[in-house]
């Protein structure tokens, strides 16, 4: 089961996608979350949550503060779990804007010209090196000045090839899971 832990919208359930998605354990999001909390990232932030799955790490931040979060999923299934995943948490966060697009990362990188301050890069392990990378790249653009994002891969993926732009600012394991924070420069 999946679930916000903690803000307006805490312990509300989310639906996870039937296949094809790994949803962020709670242990995961409880550290990385109460680490961004303690940081004042969240609060008032426009978060990206690309490859979203059922949105769960955009929509913990729009529950604990953050004032906007773009869900990116490319499956159409996955993108309609978490269209009613983010209805829920609209709910439950009065003035939240939230918006699901159903969309491939990089077209929807290409084509938008908004701007974030923190973004979450969830994507499924198979997803090679090389594909991050340009997921990374096109990102950079659209972040703020001292934007921050979030890497949750396989332990044995190893640490992401970097653009330029990027700069590892730590990580963190959590057994077979591993989250990179980098900073834009």
């Amino acid at each position: 089961m999946t679930r916000i832990i903690a803000g307006r919208a805490g312990s509300l359930t989310l639906a996870v996608p039937d296949a094809g998605t790994r949803p962020t354990s709670d242990r995961v999001r409880e550290s990385v979350f109460g680490a961004l909390e303690s940081a004042g990232i969240l609060n008032g932030a426009a978060v990206v949550d690309l490859y979203a799955g059922s949105g769960a790490l955009g929509l913990e931040s729009v529950s604990r503060g953050a004032a906007s979060a773009d869900l990116v999923e490319k499956s159409p299934r996955a993108a309609a779990v978490t269209s009613a995943n983010a209805r829920i948490v609209a709910k439950a966060v009065d003035g939240a804007v939230i918006r699901v697009h159903k969309s491939a990362v990089d077209s929807f990188l290409r084509a938008s010209s908004a701007t974030w301050d923190l973004a979450f890069l969830d994507p499924p392990y198979d997803l090679d090196d090389t594909a991050l990378r340009g997921a990374l790249e096109l990102l950079r653009p659209r972040m703020s000045t001292d934007g921050l994002a979030l890497v949750e891969r396989a332990t044995r993926s190893g640490r992401p090839t970097l653009p330029d732009g990027w700069q590892p600012e730590r990580d963190r394991r959590y057994g077979d899971t591993t989250v990179w924070w980098l900073a834009a420069d």
